[in-house]
């Protein structure tokens, strides 16, 4: 009956081994991943702190043809000015991206008063997955 016993011993020296390389903890991660269109081009603000932060929106439709939905996701963006930065701030809306960001939960006070909750997305990482068609009459940016 030891062969019986046997992988559980092989499953409890294999978790036990899973994190003997570090002598952190595992960190706690929340993290999204979107495929959708942007709902606007990407603008460039300043936060109150003085921190300039690239603003985009992200939509993602869901269900059956003839009664789709619609998830609208407001994503910041912290690219440092140079080439990254750019890229974000030349996307158009109605571009289909690839999205990655960091995912937090936030409350706030609204005008009235009462406490809010709202998810905050921070850009790791977005690329193009298919630029839009432009309409007639439209120049084609390169």
């Amino acid at each position: 009956m030891s062969f019986l016993l046997a992988p559980s011993r092989r499953l409890a020296a294999a978790s036990t081994l899973s994190r003997a390389f570090s002598t952190t903890r595992p960190a706690q991660l929340a993290r999204l991943t979107l495929v959708g269109r942007l709902g606007t081009d990407p603008e460039l603000s300043e936060s109150s702190k003085g921190t300039q932060v690239i603003k985009y929106v992200i939509g993602t439709s869901y269900g059956p043809k003839d009664n789709r939905q619609t998830s609208w996701f407001r994503v910041a963006s912290f690219a440092p000015e140079g080439p990254q930065r750019d890229y974000v701030l030349g996307l158009q809306k109605g571009t289909l991206v690839y999205f990655e960001g960091d995912a937090t939960m936030r409350t706030y006070s609204d005008k009235e008063g009462q406490s809010q909750t709202a998810l905050s997305l921070v850009q790791t990482k977005v690329e193009v997955l298919k630029r839009p068609v432009p309409k007639a009459g439209e120049e084609v940016e390169q």
